[in-house]
């Protein structure tokens, strides 16, 4: 199975991103573009490991608030439905991206390619006939016996 092409790359993104909000400067498209020959798992866990920066991000944003709310607990600060990390940025996605990695190589697809072929070489005798039988057997047969129905849809109720 070959790696997915450009739109393929960016449909897996979608798909992966399609429940985190996102900023609008992250260009999917480009990301798709410069993770040509990854896998659908490899841009999968770049998604996932922008998706968990964003996360850490927002919980030590939480967790100095919380600080800074305990040392001084006199200050006014809004709690209610801030949140410091409210989207996927690009950063997260470029620092995600220092760790990306294919996980299948060009050797590795080559080889896959080579035995690919090498198999369907091997795969049946499509072409296969019998020598001297120009055209017999294909205006239906003589011998009256089961083989009058070779290529016909109500011959396949014999083989289950």
């Amino acid at each position: 199975f070959p790696s997915p092409d450009d739109k393929s790359r960016i449909q897996i993104l979608k798909a992966n991103l399609r429940k985190s909000p996102m900023s609008k400067d992250v260009d999917l498209e480009y990301l798709a573009k410069v993770t040509k020959g990854f896998s659908g798992a490899d841009l999968t866990e770049i998604c996932q490991r922008a998706c968990k920066l964003a996360i850490r991000q927002s919980i030590e944003a939480e967790i100095r608030t919380e600080r800074e709310r305990a040392q001084n607990p006199d200050a006014d600060m809004e709690v209610e439905d801030y949140d410091p990390v409210p989207e996927l940025t690009r950063a997260h996605f470029e620092e995600a991206m220092k760790f990306a990695r294919r996980s299948v190589s060009e050797n590795d697809i080559r080889k896959y390619e080579m035995f690919a072929q090498t198999l369907q070489q091997s795969r049946g005798f499509g072409g296969f006939r019998f020598p001297g039988a120009s055209g017999q057997g294909q205006s239906g047969s003589t011998g009256g016996g089961q083989g009058g129905n070779l290529g016909g849809d109500d011959g396949d109720e014999d083989l289950y």
